[in-house]
């Protein structure tokens, strides 16, 4: 899944102020390429047969009782076994003591050894979750995406369609901007995409006219977030009057973006519409769909057209409209 990505083993460190013990050369230079983390027990125990040396190596308090009731030979030979795998990293949980001979062993092999004072279970958890995102599969996106009552809306279109200037009017009203121009968007798991900007184009938005504006100094730190979940999409496109467009909303529209279904509202742009509140009432109405209320599908039932095939329920509704 994470085929071709890597994050620096001092990134990691970093981000769960881990302690260093040892360290065979810059965490810098040390790369993880595996989202997967394993707990060694099995290792420990002398069968190695489906070991991954990528993983980053969990050890809590059993594990180190288990080699604590082995001699001085048992410990030598169960970490030579497992060490000389050339595992990516070890970290020992709880802010345990790490014995000298684990310390020697890790030395001998040249492995990366570290510690965190966090209980192994939510360190797992938040390390799985971290990994998950920093090794992500990912693609970059032209587009502006927003947070708009709580859902992530990423706004499409040809070059000048307004989504940037969109995308201002949505700050203005008190919604974030998490990225303009290009979207950067990451698979973290098989039902999430999560949309950030890139580091050098980060809350700056280009408006023709009047040039680069740094959303974050023009409008204050609330106007702006890292990154938020894709919830549907926006495609802005010119009006045509030649096409039939859809009245209802009886059905949900869905594009794939790294294999990930995800809801698509196709709004047209025309003189005086006004595209914020269109995006964000179909922002709320989105949340409805998910919390099972749909709104098309209430008025069909109340006059009576259930049974009428889809195609012929707008034209009938436009008719008495």
């Amino acid at each position: 899944m994470n085929a071709g990505y890597s994050v620096s083993l001092q990134k990691v460190i970093d981000a769960h102020e881990l302690e260093v013990v040892y360290l065979p050369k810059s965490a810098n230079e040390i790369l993880i390429t595996s989202s997967e983390i394993n707990r060694p027990g099995i290792a420990l125990s002398g069968y190695t047969d489906y070991f991954d040396p990528r993983r980053i190596q969990i050890l809590g308090w059993t594990e180190l009782c288990f080699l604590e009731n082995m001699d001085c030979k048992g410990q030598k030979e169960a970490l030579g076994k497992w060490l000389s795998l050339s595992p990516a990293a070890v970290v020992v949980t709880r802010g345990l003591e790490v014995p000298d001979y684990f310390v020697s062993s890790c030395e001998e092999y040249k492995i990366p050894l570290l510690k965190t004072n966090d209980v192994t279970s939510s360190f797992l958890a938040t390390l799985i979750q971290y990994l998950n995102t920093s090794l992500a599969p990912r693609i970059t996106r032209h587009g502006v995406l927003c947070e708009v009552y709580g859902e992530g809306v990423l706004i499409i279109g040809e070059s000048g369609a307004g989504k940037s200037e969109t995308a201002v009017e949505l700050i203005k009203r008190g919604h974030r901007l998490i990225a303009d121009d290009a979207v950067e968007i990451r698979r973290t798991d098989a039902h999430t995409l999560i949309g950030a900007s890139p580091n050098n184009i980060r809350h700056f938005i280009e408006l023709r006219g009047i040039g680069i504006i740094n959303a974050r100094r023009l409008f204050g730190m609330g106007a702006v977030k890292a990154s938020e979940k894709i919830n549907m999409v926006i495609q802005l496109e010119p009006w045509d009057a030649t096409k039939a467009y859809d009245r209802l909303g009886l059905d949900n529209e869905y594009t794939m973006i790294l294999d990930v279904k995800v809801p698509v509202i196709t709004v047209p742009v025309n003189p005086g519409r006004n595209l914020a509140v269109i995006i964000e009432t179909a922002a709320m109405n989105n949340r409805q769909k998910k919390m099972g209320y749909n709104a098309a599908r209430e008025l069909i039932v109340g006059l009576g057209m259930e049974d009428i095939e889809p195609g012929e329920k707008e034209l009938e509704i436009w008719k008495n409209s």
